[in-house]
């Protein structure tokens, strides 16, 4: 892991961050860990993976885009980390009763899986999220979505019991896990 470098995005690097959001949503899985089809982000204008990576690149508090960069400077996983306050509601209308973090977007490329990389980025995202005073992290997870479920369980996340009914997919759920402060 020396190797790699893990870092929050720069807000002029949203070409590198469109870039890797189009590859994961080319995954095979991106049914089950993305609310967005490759097709409607591809058709998206640059003004808006701009505007996109300078709302969580560094230095923003509202949100942090982790990224893990390879050796050679390509860009081979992140995630992104939200900042949810208390005595607001969520993105599917829950209300938020104290400060946590909400990890989305969460993607290594095929051939770095298994190398323990998305264990850094966690770890990175785990570090921001108690600095800037979280009390909790949670993530959103696809019922039918086992490898990540596994992850999460292996990182220290456990489901909440809270289930979110998928828009439009009655019958699919996503199951909420979360990491509470020591």
């Amino acid at each position: 892991m020396s190797s790699y470098v893990i870092r929050s995005v720069r807000a002029d690097e949203w070409p590198a961050a469109k870039e890797l959001r189009l590859a994961a949503l080319r995954d095979p899985v991106a049914h089950l860990a993305f609310l967005e089809t490759y097709e409607a982000a591809a058709a998206k204008p640059d003004s808006y993976w701009q505007e996109r990576t300078a709302s969580s690149a560094e230095g923003a508090e509202a949100a942090q885009q982790i990224i893990a960069e390879g050796p050679d400077g390509r860009w081979v996983g992140t995630l992104t980390v939200l900042v949810e306050e208390p005595g607001t509601k969520d993105w599917a209308g829950f209300p938020i009763e104290r400060k946590q973090t909400h990890l989305v977007a969460v993607f290594v490329l095929p051939e770095e899986r298994g190398s323990g990389l998305t264990e850094v980025l966690f770890d990175a995202a785990l570090e921001w999220s108690w600095a800037c005073g979280a009390e909790r992290v949670r993530l959103i997870v696809h019922e039918e979505n086992e490898r990540a479920q596994r992850f999460y369980r292996k990182v220290g996340f456990v489901p909440s019991g809270v289930t979110v009914p998928l828009t439009g997919h009655s019958e699919e759920r996503e199951l909420e896990f979360v990491l509470e402060r020591d």
